[in-house]
């Protein structure tokens, strides 16, 4: 890939054009140094570490390492087994808050610290969380939306009303 860094990918009727912009999604990290409570790559779904066990095999063989993690925006549980000195790869993930503007046609608008609006981010798929959003920004709270991004995903984890 020399003439150009772009790969297009075609996938019937979508197309999917990827390029190197020289920053990784993922890190790779030994599975020996991952931990409880951290995040991982399983099933190529980003997941938080709920349990993870190391088993030593025979005389000549590696040891495994057993990890359980649930997807950070599905909440489905993933497992996999790797020999503990293998790399896994791990997600970078960020958290960042912004200031809840609008509710339109299933779509926020917020803004972040700089003053710069978005409107491109859904209402979340947890239905509680939802109508919470709705209700308070019916009744004129000042609410701040906390999002999660990771592996080009983003998704809204939670409200809180505006510090005073």
């Amino acid at each position: 890939m020399h003439q150009s860094d772009q790969v297009y990918i075609d996938m019937g009727d979508e197309d999917f054009q990827s390029g190197d912009a020289g920053a990784s999604k993922t890190f790779p990290k030994q599975c020996s140094a991952l931990r409880k409570n951290g995040h991982v790559m399983l099933k190529g779904r980003p997941c938080k570490i709920v349990d993870m066990s190391t088993a030593q095999t025979g005389k000549h063989g590696h040891a495994k390492t057993h990890l359980v993690g649930i997807d950070l925006f599905t909440q489905k549980k993933h497992e996999d087994i790797c020999p503990s000195t293998h790399n896994m790869e791990v997600p970078h993930v960020s958290r960042k808050e912004f200031q809840l503007i609008d509710v339109r046609d299933g779509y926020l608008a917020l803004m972040d610290d700089a003053g710069e609006v978005r409107h491109d981010l859904r209402l979340p798929t947890n239905d509680k969380l939802t109508k919470e959003i709705r209700d308070r920004f019916a009744r004129d709270e000042q609410l701040m939306i906390t999002v999660l991004k990771a592996v080009d995903e983003e998704q809204v984890m939670a409200v809180k009303n505006v510090p005073e």
